[in-house]
């Protein structure tokens, strides 16, 4: 039993520092693609629409990609396969920045963040439980948000010394420590039934069916007010960039490496504060916070074009971003639970965080070609207050379904224990 601890103990250690390194390599590959785009002579809607492709990529491998996840047991190859792809997609943009590399290379990274978040999230549940999950999500978060924090100033640094493609070397670099990680996590820890949600007894583990999750109403409409979300938030931060990059194109990378800075410290500082929240108070004060600061963020960058006071208004979307990518992960366990559908579910929320974001994009660009700058973040402040009051509204507190059945955890505890299922 002892070695059995110190097994778990070093893999979570392991899953810990897999999120640190996987923010490292995903940072260089995400919030700096548009500057990079707009500096080399891409006006916005060509940017606006090669992000909106990349986006519709992962959202077309989003549920898929969880129902894969939920049905294979090797988990930690599905990770390995798509760092892979990460890694390519990185050497496509380390050259001529032609519509094909570009196109291709976001089709790699698209395809490949369908698989990232929601198979580090299974390992997880697989390893400590539902019981556990909660607080060890938490930690996840602080050490992603930690690596996105290091990555940031690292970029930041090489983009303005070397220039823009020193980023994606660093990327692909960022993915040797990642792997190393992964192949640190035992996968006999990982139990196959807990990582899917279910609880498996005597021979195949029960899953219900798909059409459940779709009578959920408040899943439903859960998954809803995330998509209004992402479409309101996932377009400010590039939008920032490129208006940056417009005027002073050297400095335009250093100010996104401040502002992800910003945004992952608050990360970093709260998520296991937020883990542990969850647990004692319940998960909807927490969405109406993060949820709340957003259409407020967006009115304020109309108010201001001091560089010091936009880096400062990246606290609320920090306080935003450590709420939503932790609590709604817990809403979907919440009401998954013992379904076996964990990972299809969590893989239709980011299937509609991904159409969110992929028309947040397209969206933002239109307004800024049409109506300039400051009416787009205000016609994203206003998304962003309906996103508010459709879940002040249709969402009730789902922590209730966890705790009203506490013998759960003990049941799968003990149905699996022993067993090793390799990952």
């Amino acid at each position: 039993m002892i070695d059995r601890a110190q097994g778990k103990e070093r893999s979570l250690r392991a899953v810990q520092w897999l999120n640190f390194f996987l923010a490292d390599v995903q940072t260089g590959l995400g919030p700096f693609l548009a500057a990079y785009l707009a500096s080399s002579g891409w006006n916005p809607g060509r940017v606006g629409y090669a992000l909106t492709f990349g986006g519709l990529v992962s959202v077309a491998m989003q549920t898929p990609a969880g129902a894969a996840i939920d049905a294979v047991h090797r988990k930690r190859a599905i990770l390995a396969a798509s760092l892979g792809d990460l890694v390519a997609g990185a050497f496509l943009l380390m050259g001529h920045l032609s519509p094909i590399r570009v196109y291709a290379a976001q089709f790699l990274i698209g395809g490949s963040g369908a698989f990232l978040g929601p198979t580090v999230a299974a390992i997880t549940l697989g390893i400590v439980g539902t019981s556990a999950f909660d607080k060890q999500f938490g930690k996840n978060q602080a050490f992603n948000s930690a690596g996105n924090v290091f990555s940031a100033l690292l970029v930041g640094y090489a983009s303005y010394k070397f220039g823009y493609r020193a980023i994606f070397v660093i990327a692909a670099l960022f993915a040797i420590p990642a792997a190393v990680s992964l192949f640190a996590v035992d996968g006999k820890q990982i139990d196959y039934a807990r990582a899917r949600g279910a609880i498996q007894k005597q021979g195949p583990i029960e899953a219900e069916g798909f059409s459940g999750l779709f009578k959920d109403r408040i899943l439903l409409c859960f998954l809803a007010t995330a998509f209004l979300f992402h479409l309101a938030n996932a377009a400010m931060l590039p939008e920032l960039g490129e208006m940056l990059s417009q005027n002073n194109v050297k400095t335009a990378a250093p100010f996104m490496s401040a502002c992800i800075i910003v945004t992952q410290l608050v990360i970093t500082v709260t998520a296991a504060w937020i883990g542990r929240r969850a647990v004692a108070k319940g998960r909807k004060p927490l969405l109406l916070l993060g949820f709340g600061v957003l259409p407020l963020r967006g009115v304020l960058y109309t108010l201001t074009h001091a560089v010091g006071a936009l880096i400062a208004i990246q606290t609320l979307d920090g306080v935003a971003n450590a709420i939503f990518g932790i609590v709604s992960i817990l809403v979907v366990k919440d009401r998954t639970q013992g379904t076996g559908r964990f990972n299809v579910a969590a893989g239709s929320l980011a299937t509609v965080v991904g159409i969110g974001a992929a028309a947040s994009t397209t969206v933002g660009g239109v307004l800024i070609q049409r109506l300039g700058y400051h009416a787009s973040f205000l016609g994203l402040a206003g998304i962003a207050s309906l996103a508010f009051a459709l879940l002040w509204l249709a969402v009730p507190e789902t922590r209730s379904n966890t705790i009203a059945n506490p013998t759960f955890e003990h049941q799968a505890n003990s149905m699996t224990e022993g067993k090793a299922f390799v990952q």
